[in-house]
């Protein structure tokens, strides 16, 4: 018999998962279903009274040593009080599953179930309650160091590596690319105005759009999704928020006026948890040129696997305008 011909992205069985976890878990009664298969696969086991999330990771794009730092961070920010969604142990008591797929090993975890719903637009209570809450996080994760590594957030790594592993993916973009060099170059330098000694360092989550926290009926907000997080300064997660702000005026779904009202709303909110200095806010636009640019490479690392056929060049020139918007409307150069 012919050998199973080795893949590069496999789907795992959500009723062979639902039967695994039965087992390893304890959690019989419950259906599985596959609810995003993505860079990483998610998962939603649920019952009449209790919903789980199962997510697997993709070896290529999470090594086990940065599953396990997620997992110790949210271990911690729980044992701090923070309203994260956590991974939860089996049976054997460990947080981190390996299944022996056909492309190789791929690692799981079930997290506890953020409960409520996404919010897109979001109330005065909403954004009070999301600064707080962030500045808790950050107040916590500033002081740790976590045993393994996490991506660490620097010029080097959100500017410098993506502008060289993009550079052939836009061989018939020569003036889009250049603009990219030249954008990065003049973030760099606009840093040297900044007192960076200063700005608060530690881990962020790095991806602080709604769709990564719910509230519930009682307007308690839960945050997850920490897939993105990384070692960087605090800052960081204040500009992956304004991002909202920017998309939702960009989609004419928001004023200028009232999206810059309503990020100062939550900002203000942060700062009666923790101090801000005036250049940690000052830099924030800038911050946002490295998280597009960022992002540019992720899709590009992971078009193959993720099958985001829409990394098309006319999709890439697009993106490039977001950050020509994103310049004209938040940057000073």
């Amino acid at each position: 018999m012919q050998a199973i011909f080795p893949a590069q992205y496999s789907t795992l069985s959500a009723n062979a998962l639902n039967k695994y976890i039965a087992e390893a878990y304890g959690l019989k009664g419950f259906s599985c279903k596959l609810l995003i298969r993505n860079v990483s696969d998610t998962y939603i086991l649920e019952n009449e009274n209790q919903k789980f999330i199962f997510k697997i990771y993709r070896d290529a794009h999470r090594k086990f040593s940065e599953i396990e730092a997620e997992v110790e961070l949210l271990n911690i920010l729980k044992q701090n009080g923070h309203s994260v969604s956590y991974p939860i142990a089996a049976i054997s008591g460990k947080q981190i599953q390996q299944f022996n797929a056909i492309e190789g090993i791929r690692n799981g975890i079930l997290f506890s179930y953020a409960e409520g719903r996404v919010i897109h637009d979001l109330n005065e209570s909403h954004l009070v309650q999301i600064g707080k809450n962030i500045a808790k996080i950050h107040t916590t994760s500033s002081s740790m160091k976590l045993k393994n590594a996490r991506p660490i957030l620097t010029f080097e790594t959100t500017l410098l590596e993506p502008l060289k592993t993009l550079k052939p993916h836009f061989f018939e973009m020569v003036e889009e690319y250049q603009y990219l060099v030249e954008v990065s170059n003049k973030v760099i330098k606009k840093f040297d105005e900044f007192d960076i000694s200063n700005f608060s360092y530690g881990y962020c989550h790095y991806d602080l759009f709604p769709k990564n926290f719910h509230f519930d009926l009682a307007g308690k907000i839960t945050f997850f999704d920490f897939d993105f997080a990384g070692e960087g300064y605090l800052v960081n997660d204040l500009m992956s928020f304004l991002n909202h702000f920017f998309f939702h005026v960009v989609n004419n779904m928001l004023t200028v006026q009232q999206a810059e009202k309503d990020f100062n709303t939550f900002l203000n909110a942060y700062k009666t948890v923790r101090n801000l200095t005036d250049d940690e806010i000052k830099a924030i636009p800038y911050l946002g040129i490295t998280f597009h640019i960022y992002f540019l490479k992720f899709f590009y690392d992971n078009y193959d696997d993720w099958s985001n056929s829409f990394l098309t060049p006319r999709y890439v020139k697009h993106r490039i305008e977001l950050i020509k918007k994103w310049v004209e409307m938040y940057c000073k150069f």
